[in-house]
C-alpha cells in the first residue's frame, strides 16, 4: 500500500511538474505577441467629429460611434453599483480574474463540450475590448487571463472601471455610459433614475436582446434582475428596489439634437476635416469651432424660409384633386409623408367658414394621424382663388407650417430655391450661411457651388473702374438707344433698361442708384472691356468667370453668393480683399488647440509699411475710390432700387440689387461696416421667376429680415471722408460747377484731382483751368 501511495505521489508530482513546465512555456509563448498593457495610459477612444458655432452651440456630429468619454469621478456611485452588481460583484476583491467563474466555465465545457459565456471579469472585458479581438478561442481566453493580471498590477481599480464604462457597446451605435444615457433617455448621467441606472447596466450582456427600444419586455426583465442583485449586495434598500421595480420603461431613442441648424456649413466643415485627416476625422474626437454666430444663423434660416414661402404664395396654390395631367398636384400619393423644411403633412378633417381643422401625420414615412391643429382663415386666404372660397375639402392631404406667432398656416413646399451668406467684412469670417430650403431634400449648397449671373450686382465693378479711370460721380452719360453688333451672331443686340425707357444724359450717381443698364454699357464701351476685366480680377474673379464682351456691364458672367459677399466686403471694409473662412479653431479630444485661424484682416488705419505685413489683407482700391463707391451704394438704398431696406431706419446701409434676364436670378448684395450679407433667389433649372420678381422685390426682404437681427444694438456708422476727397457745388444737369445761389445745385463728392474745372453761369461755361481756382469745400 505504501508502495502504491509512493508511486501515486510521484505520479502527481510528475503531472504537476509537467503542468508547471508546460504552463511556463505556454505563458512564454503567449507572452511573445501580447500587447503592452501600458498603452492604456494613453487610450484613444473612437469619438465622433463634433462641430460647434463660435458661441459653442452644437451644429452637427459625424462618426459611426456615439461616445462621450467621462471621468470616473463624474459617474454616479449608484450607476457604478449597478454595473458591479450586473457584471462583476467581486470586482474590488479579485486580482483581475474570477477563479470560481473560470472553474464553472471549465466544468461546463468538460461536461457538455460547449463553451459557456461567463467567467469574464470587468478587467478581462477591458483586455478584450482594448487589447484583443472578440473572436472566441481557447488561446484568447488564456491571453485575457494573463493581460488581466498585468492590468491589475499596472492600474488602480478606478482606472480599470473608467476604461470599461467608456468603451462598452450599448446598442444603437452608443458606446460608453454617457452615450447610452443620451441615446436612450436624452439625459446626462447625473439626471438618471435608479431604474434607468439598472437598465443601462443591463445592456452590455447582450445589447440587442436586452435593448429597451427593440425588446422592451426582455429589457425590463434584465433591469429587474440587476435591481435584485443590487438589493442582494446591499447597494439599495428594499423600498428603493420596489419603487424602481414598478417603474415602466422610459427609454425612447434619442438623436443628438443640434442646438442650431447650419447643415450646409456643417457639410463644408466635414469635407474640409476629412480632406485634412481622412477617416480618422470621424473617430478621433476632434472638436471644430466655426465662425458661425448662432443668433445670426437662426435669423438667416428664418429669413430664407419666409422669403421662399412669400414668393411661393404670390404665385398661387398648386393643389388639385383629379386632373392627372397637371404635374404639380398635391394628391395623397404625391405629397411626401415627411417633413420638408418647415412644412409638415396633414389631413383636412373639417372645413368651416373661418377655420380648418387638420390632423398632423404622426410618424415619418407613415400616414398615421397625429395631433389636431386649427388653421385660421387669415392663414389660408393667400390660396383662395377668384371665387373667394377655400380650396380645401375634407380628406385633402395638405402641408402646413407653424408661424412665429405659433399659429398654423396652409403652405406648400417652395419650388424655388434660395441662398444666404453673411460675412464679417473685417476678416472674412462667415457669420451665417444657408444654402437652400432643406438640406435633406437637396444637399446642393447654393452659397458656394452655384454659378449664377450676378446681374446688376456686378455693376459696382464697372463703376469702380470708371472712377479709377477719371470719371466722377457727376459725369454724364447719355441714356439713349444703342445697337451693338456682335461678330459671329446673326442678330444685333439692342439692350434696354428694366423700365424699357430712356432718360437722356444721366449722372453716374443717378445711373447706379436706379440701375440704368444703358449707362453701364456705354460706360464700359468708352473705357474698354479689358479695364473692367482687370478690376474684376482684382476683386477675386477668375478669367473663366468674366466674358470679354459688353454684356459684362450687365453681369453676364457667373459667381456664387459667397464670391459676391467677398466683393461687397471690400466696399464695407475700406478697400481690402479678405478671404472668406469658416473654421475658427480645431481642438483635439483632450482639448488641445491643433489649429487656430489667422485670417488676414482689413486695416484702413494702417500706413503703407504696415500693409506689407503678412497679417493684413491686400488693399485693392484706394480709400478715395472706396469712399465714393460707398456714397453711391448708400444712395441705392436711400433713393434707388433698394428703398425697401429703409424700413431698418438707418443711414449706414449700402448695397445693390441684381436681376438677370427674364428674372432668372434675384439678388440683393448689401452691407454695413460690420456685416456684409448676400441674398439670392432663383430656380435650380434657371426657370424665370416671373414678372416683376426683381432683386428689390424678391431677394431684398430676405436681407432686411436678417438685418433686423444682425443690426440690433449696433450703432450707426457715419461715412468718414478720407483725405483727398472734396465737395463741390454743381449743376446736376451738366455735372459742372454752379453758383452757390443756384436752387437746382447740389453738393457732390470728388477726388481732389478730378473736380470739374468748368463753371456754368448764365448759360455760359467758364473754364477755371486750375483746380485751386475752383469753388470747392475742402473737408480737411
Amino acid at each position: 500500500m505504501a508502495k502504491i501511495l509512493k508511486w501515486l505521489i510521484i505520479f502527481f508530482m510528475a503531472i504537476t511538474l509537467s503542468a508547471a513546465i508546460s504552463g511556463y512555456f505556454l505563458y512564454n509563448a503567449l507572452s511573445v505577441d501580447l500587447p503592452d498593457v501600458k498603452t492604456l495610459h494613453n487610450v484613444q477612444y473612437q469619438t465622433p467629429l463634433s462641430i460647434y458655432s463660435k458661441d459653442n452651440l452644437l451644429i452637427a456630429q459625424f462618426g459611426e460611434k456615439k461616445r462621450t468619454p467621462v471621468n470616473i469621478e463624474d459617474v454616479p456611485q449608484q450607476l457604478i453599483n449597478a454595473f458591479i452588481a450586473a457584471e462583476d460583484d467581486s470586482f474590488y476583491e479579485h486580482p483581475g480574474i474570477d477563479f470560481k467563474g473560470l472553474l464553472r466555465a471549465g466544468l461546463q465545457l468538460a461536461l457538455t463540450g460547449k463553451k459557456k459565456q461567463g467567467g469574464s471579469t470587468i478587467t478581462m472585458q477591458v483586455t478584450r475590448n482594448f487589447l484583443l479581438s472578440n473572436k472566441k478561442t481557447y488561446t484568447r481566453k488564456l491571453k485575457e487571463i494573463i493581460l488581466a493580471l498585468k492590468i491589475e498590477q499596472e492600474y488602480p481599480k478606478e482606472k480599470i472601471l473608467e476604461l470599461y464604462l467608456n468603451q462598452i457597446f450599448m446598442g444603437h451605435r452608443a458606446y460608453g455610459i454617457d452615450a447610452a444615457a443620451q441615446t436612450y433617455y436624452g439625459k446626462s448621467l447625473s439626471e438618471l433614475s435608479l431604474a434607468e441606472h439598472a437598465m443601462i447596466a443591463g445592456l452590455p450582456k447582450a445589447p440587442s436582446i436586452y435593448n429597451p427600444i427593440t425588446n422592451e419586455t426582455r429589457a425590463i426583465e434584465r433591469r429587474n434582475y440587476v435591481l435584485h442583485r443590487m438589493l442582494e449586495l446591499n447597494h439599495i434598500t428594499q423600498q428603493d428596489y420596489e419603487n424602481a421595480y414598478r417603474q415602466p420603461s422610459t427609454a425612447k431613442l434619442q438623436s443628438v439634437s443640434p442646438e442650431i441648424s447650419a447643415l450646409y456649413l456643417a457639410e463644408m466643415v466635414r469635407q474640409k476635416i476629412f480632406e485634412l485627416y481622412g477617416e480618422q476625422a470621424y473617430t478621433s474626437g476632434l472638436k471644430v469651432y466655426t465662425t458661425i454666430n448662432g443668433t445670426l444663423q437662426t435669423a438667416a434660416n428664418q429669413a430664407l424660409t419666409d422669403t421662399l414661402h412669400a414668393y411661393d404664395e404670390r404665385h398661387g396654390y398648386r393643389h388639385c384633386r383629379s386632373d392627372a395631367r397637371r404635374p404639380v398636384c398635391q394628391k395623397a400619393t404625391e405629397v411626401a409623408p415627411t417633413n420638408i423644411g418647415d412644412t409638415m403633412p396633414a389631413t383636412v378633417l373639417q372645413v368651416k367658414n373661418n377655420l380648418v381643422t387638420a390632423s398632423l401625420h404622426s410618424h415619418a414615412g407613415a400616414w398615421e394621424r397625429g395631433p389636431l391643429i386649427e388653421i385660421p382663415r387669415e392663414n389660408i386666404k393667400w390660396a383662395v382663388g377668384a371665387t373667394g372660397r377655400s380650396p380645401l375639402q375634407v380628406g385633402d392631404i395638405i402641408r402646413v407650417r407653424q408661424l412665429q406667432n405659433n399659429s398654423w398656416a396652409l403652405t406648400q413646399v417652395p419650388q424655388t430655391e434660395g441662398a444666404f451668406v453673411s460675412l464679417d467684412p473685417s476678416n472674412g469670417a462667415i457669420l451665417a450661411l444657408t444654402g437652400g430650403f432643406d438640406f435633406f431634400r437637396n444637399k446642393y449648397n447654393r452659397v458656394t457651388q452655384s454659378k449664377r449671373q450676378p446681374g446688376s450686382g456686378f455693376k459696382p465693378i464697372i463703376y469702380t473702374t470708371a472712377l479709377e479711370q477719371g470719371y466722377t460721380t457727376a459725369s454724364l452719360i447719355n441714356d439713349a438707344p444703342i445697337v451693338i453688333n456682335n461678330p459671329g451672331q446673326e442678330n444685333e443686340w439692342r439692350p434696354e433698361n428694366y423700365s424699357k425707357r430712356f432718360y437722356g444724359p444721366t449722372s453716374i450717381r443717378s445711373a447706379l442708384t436706379h440701375s440704368r443698364n444703358i449707362i453701364s454699357i456705354r460706360l464700359l464701351k468708352e473705357m474698354g472691356v479689358e479695364k473692367a476685366v482687370a478690376t474684376a480680377l482684382r476683386f477675386g474673379f477668375t478669367e473663366q468667370q468674366i466674358p470679354k464682351t459688353l454684356s459684362l456691364a450687365l453681369g453676364s458672367g457667373y459667381a456664387s453668393p459667397l464670391q459676391m459677399a467677398r466683393v461687397y466686403a471690400t466696399f464695407a471694409n475700406g478697400g481690402f480683399l479678405v478671404k472668406p473662412y469658416f473654421i475658427e479653431r480645431i481642438e483635439s479630444n483632450e482639448g488641445e488647440i491643433i489649429y487656430q485661424a489667422k485670417p488676414k484682416i482689413a486695416c484702413p488705419s494702417c500706413d503703407s509699411n504696415q500693409e506689407l505685413n503678412r497679417s493684413y489683407a491686400p488693399r485693392i482700391i484706394t480709400p478715395q475710390i472706396c469712399f465714393l463707391m460707398n456714397s453711391l451704394l448708400r444712395d441705392v438704398v436711400q433713393h434707388g432700387t433698394a428703398t425697401g431696406a429703409k424700413v431698418l431706419g438707418r443711414q449706414d446701409i449700402a448695397g445693390k440689387t441684381g436681376t438677370t434676364n427674364e428674372q432668372r436670378d434675384a439678388w440683393f448684395n448689401g452691407y454695413t461696416q460690420s456685416n456684409v450679407a448676400i441674398a439670392w433667389v432663383g430656380f435650380d433649372d434657371f426657370s424665370p421667376l416671373g414678372n416683376r420678381e426683381t432683386g428689390g422685390v424678391t431677394a431684398l426682404p430676405m436681407w432686411v429680415d436678417f438685418m433686423k437681427t444682425a443690426l440690433k444694438g449696433i450703432a450707426e456708422t457715419p461715412l468718414e471722408v478720407p483725405t483727398g476727397i472734396v465737395k463741390a457745388f454743381i449743376n446736376p444737369e451738366t455735372g459742372l460747377l454752379t453758383a452757390s445761389n443756384n436752387s437746382g445745385g447740389i453738393w457732390e463728392f470728388f477726388q481732389a484731382d478730378h473736380v470739374p474745372t468748368s463753371f456754368m453761369s448764365n448759360d455760359s461755361t467758364i473754364d477755371y483751368g486750375h483746380a485751386d481756382e475752383r469753388p470747392t469745400e475742402n473737408l480737411f
